[in-house]
């Protein structure tokens, strides 16, 4: 799951917005949230069965006004401004990535993962509990409305990840999002409901504290925790969680590279350790694919290259509950 704040969500840094996370911590936040539709470009194979097919569906999440102008007047107009269009097309990339190492190797030649544009969604004033949840919703009430709109739709297919792209830079309920059980892995089915995966990415978060290149890595970061359960996992490298899977490479002296399962993690444990916040999930840095360390680090960057590591376990995990 995603690091952060509560429930195993996450925040960020180096923002062009100074705030700090006292405000943050007391600022009552949160907007609506909306998406809307089309067709991604990954998996073009058209031969392939539709057996194989996995769905990644993505939908944005309603950017208040004074975000949309910052991003430029073309954005006023579109239900996908420009952090969205970004983050949905770091979520393709990185399943690009996944099936160009998978068939590389000749595996997943029966399995196909298309990343789409989920249709428009509203949470009905109904919905809305007579609580904090009604202007600060936690990460799980978050999540369950979500479920509650896509089942209404009868959206749930069993073999689907849903993501929610939402802006709420200020709720630390949230934090940078996360996943959490019973629909946290894809095509896992838990108490008689259908395997669909839900994730939430605070785009809002990673675009006020930190950062255009977080804001991709933590879409990949949150997307991927859906697709590696805890015993594949630890049978990669006998990593302890799935954060331990990524990579923090120095490029130079004093400058720390992030693949996107590492990000808000590969850092120290306190505010601008690589991202703002640090993630409260779990991870050992001795226990990473690859860490080289954070002495004299002062300059962080974030590639949306995935580890190998990561890429094995994504790939372990579609073969055994996608392929055959």
């Amino acid at each position: 799951m995603g690091p952060g704040l509560d429930e195993r969500s996450s925040g960020g840094s180096h923002s062009r917005w100074h705030v700090t996370r006292r405000e943050a911590l007391v600022a009552l936040g949160g907007v609506a949230l909306t998406a809307s539709t089309g067709p991604s470009k990954t998996a073009m194979a058209t031969d392939r069965s539709r057996d194989g097919l996995v769905r990644v569906r993505v939908y944005p999440g309603r950017v208040p006004f004074p975000a949309r102008v910052w991003y430029g007047i073309d954005d006023l107009r579109r239900d996908w401004p420009t952090p969205l269009r970004d983050a949905l097309a770091a979520i393709q990339g990185a399943f690009d990535q996944v099936l160009a190492y998978a068939r590389d190797r000749s595996r997943l030649e029966g399995v196909d993962v298309r990343v789409e544009r989920g249709a428009p969604i509203r949470f009905p004033p109904a919905s809305m509990p007579l609580s904090i949840d009604a202007v600060l919703p936690s990460l799980r009430c978050l999540l369950e409305r979500f479920r509650d709109r896509i089942r209404a739709r009868n959206a749930l297919t069993g073999r689907c990840c849903h993501v929610l792209l939402t802006w709420s830079p200020l709720n630390y309920r949230i934090g940078y999002g996360g996943a959490l059980a019973p629909h946290s892995i894809t095509g896992e089915a838990d108490g008689g409901d259908t395997g669909d995966a839900q994730a939430a990415v605070n785009v809002g978060a990673t675009e006020v504290w930190d950062s255009r290149p977080v804001t991709r890595n933590m879409a990949i970061h949150e997307t991927l925790h859906t697709f590696l359960p805890a015993d594949i996992v630890d049978a990669i490298g006998d990593a302890a969680c799935d954060h331990e899977l990524g990579t923090a490479v120095r490029t130079d002296a004093a400058t720390l590279e992030i693949s996107p399962i590492a990000t808000a993690y590969a850092g120290p444990d306190r505010i601008g350790g690589g991202t703002r916040f640090h993630g409260t999930g779990c991870c050992d840095r001795s226990r990473f694919y690859r860490h080289d360390g954070t002495d004299g680090i002062d300059t962080w960057t974030y590639t949306t290259e995935l580890s190998e590591a990561t890429c094995e376990g994504v790939t372990r995990y579609l073969e055994r509950r996608f392929e055959g």
